[in-house]
Formats: structure tokens, sequence, C-alpha cells
């Protein structure tokens, strides 16, 4: 397990957040109060490749881990959070046809909330990653106005997450995929060049968000066809895979096939941000994933191109804050927890 720089043990009954991934869980614990007791990750192996049992094992050791570690006893723990990647249903059953690190079949259907709640013996509430990182976001730009406020996020990695707060609460949805901005068919004018061919996305659609805002959209869709407009470029030795995880490292040295595909993705959020305008007309427009691990100078071109795309009225203009998702890499633990706080909090 990972050590952190400071651990402040519990003033008051808490909450643990859980976020689940495909090499790492991340474990945090929030009190009553609004406090965090551990300021950086804290770590252990997920496991999730080897299926639901090793999985389930190594979420009960993140959570006991956690509550050592910070001097937590378990009397004091009302609520666990728990966030996975999607897609899965708003009471945390993995898809029929699995999911991103659940592609073993015996994950398809599998309930991992119910599985580690029997576990470990307390109330777990489950969001999907993205959702969990949108809500502590939400929570961390607006604090004390959190719950009179809204907000629309989009996380940028080997797809693109979404969610959607309205008044400090995540937007789940009848079957718990609302908020999937990346499955969203955006208008691909202004997007693409003359004869670029429409992007294709894994799930079926053609030119949604995650067909060209995310890495798997760089390395299947925008990178292929850049690199016929610089086919000098040293990306084009590399296999595509890797020159896909390469490019953002070009795009901090303003490399021109990298700003042309990284502004591609830009515009294409931006013209999600402009559908989701129309629907919520939110408080605040988020961005998070791989670019806000950029160079401050690249992820703020980054922003600023999104907001720049972003059709919005004078008077949203007015209202709205663009801003980068805080705190991305304990985003998920934190929210989880954020969203257990507020089903187990006293209204």
């Amino acid at each position: 397990m990972d050590q952190v720089e400071s651990v402040r043990t519990p003033a008051s009954w808490v909450v643990v957040g859980l976020d689940n991934g495909g090499t790492c869980n991340n474990a945090t614990v929030l009190d009553a109060t609004g406090r965090y007791l551990v300021d950086n990750l804290v770590e252990n192996p997920s496991l999730v490749t080897e299926g639901p049992e090793s999985a389930i094992d190594q979420l009960a050791q993140a959570f006991h881990n956690i509550l050592e570690l910070t001097s937590t006893p378990l009397t004091l723990v009302r609520a666990v959070g728990l966030d996975t990647p999607g897609p899965a249903s708003a009471n945390g059953v993995i898809s029929s046809k699995g999911a991103t690190n659940f592609s073993m079949v015996s994950w398809h259907g599998f309930d991992i909330r119910s599985a580690l709640e029997a576990r470990i013996g307390l109330p777990v509430f489950y969001l999907n990653d993205a959702n969990a990182a949108a809500l502590y976001a939400h929570h961390q730009l607006f604090g004390a106005e959190a719950m009179t406020k809204s907000s629309v996020a989009a996380i940028v990695g080997t797809g693109l997450g979404g969610g959607v707060v309205e008044d400090g609460k995540v937007v789940s949805g009848a079957a718990g995929m609302a908020g999937e901005l990346g499955h969203v068919q955006i208008p691909l004018h202004g997007v693409l060049e003359v004869g670029q061919p429409i992007p294709e996305c894994n799930c079926g659609f053609s030119g949604d968000g995650e067909s060209i805002a995310s890495l798997t959209g760089i390395k299947k869709n925008l990178l292929p066809y850049w690199l016929t407009r610089f086919p000098d470029h040293p990306l084009a030795a590399e296999p595509l895979p890797q020159a896909a995880k390469q490019l953002r490292s070009y795009g901090e040295k303003e490399d021109p096939l990298a700003l042309a595909v990284f502004e591609q993705q830009a515009k294409a959020i931006g013209k999600l941000f402009t559908i989701a305008a129309n629907f919520t007309d939110p408080d605040a427009y988020l961005l998070g994933g791989g670019v806000v691990e950029a160079s401050p100078k690249f992820r703020q071109w980054f922003l600023n191109t999104v907001r720049e795309n972003t059709e919005l009225r004078a008077e949203q203009q007015a209202a709205a804050t663009f801003a980068l998702v805080a705190d991305l890499d304990m985003a998920g633990a934190r929210g989880a927890a954020v969203a257990a706080l507020e089903a187990v909090q006293p209204v």
C-alpha cells in the first residue's frame, strides 16, 4: 500500500470511498464534517483481471487498510461509496456484455455493489467512475454552494466518460446510464477536415463524442488520418497504440500534428457542451482526464479551445464557469465518498 504524506484521525462518524480501476484500487475516508482524512493516493492492487472473487477480496482489503491507516474504528463507518468503470446499472450490476476491465465472462451481469456490501457488512452506494469524478469536481468547485448548483463534466481517457450533477447530486437516469457524454452523437461540421473519414466508436455509433475525444478515438480515427497529412512525422514509424500514447507529449511541445488532433478533440467536447447547454444549462462545464495531467500551458490551451467551441447565449456566458477537474487521481474515490455521505447524512 502506498503511504500518504499526512493522516488525520476522524473527528466524528465517517464514510469510505473506494475507486476500483483496472490496475489499482484507491481508497479515502471522509468524515461527517466534510474533511478527507488522507491527502494522497492510498492504493492496493485491484486484481480485476483475475475475476470477481479476487477483486472483491482486494476491495475489502482496501477498505480495512484505509481504516487502519487513518486510525478509524469500524464502528464509526456508516457507509461505503464504490465506483468502477462502466457500463453498469445504477445499482452496480456490471453490463451483461462486460465492461472496461471486466471482460471475463464471470463479470458479465455481476452485482459488484451487493457482493462488496455482503463482504464488509455495511451499506455500499455505487457510481461509475466518471460520475464519481464529476461529483467530486462539482463539490470541489462550488464548496458550500454545491447543493444549489449544477454542472456537466467530460472526463477524457481511454474512452470519454461524463457526469451530470444537479443540485449537488448525480443524475443517474432510469437505467443508470445518464451522463454518457461519450455516446452522444455530435454535429461534425467544423470539427472534421474536408475528406476526413467519419470517426467510428467501439460502441457501434458513428460520430459520437468518444470516437473523437478519447485515447481510443486518437488511435482508431484521428491519428491514422493526420499521419497521412504529416507522413514524415516521427510517430509514423511507431505502432499506432504507442504513437497515440506519445501524442500528448508532442502536444506539450506545440507539435503541429498533435495540436491538430487535440484541437479536433476540444472542438468535439465543445459540441457536447453546446448540446448540454440546451438541455441542462449548467452553472459549470468541467473537463478532466489525461489533459488535466499535462503541462499547465497545454491544458489551459485545451480548456480555452473547448470554451471557444461551446456555443452559449450571452446570458449563459455570463452565468457559467469552465474549469478543470481537481485532484484527478483521487477524484474517483473522493466522489464515491461524497455520494455515500449524501446518502446517509441526516437531512
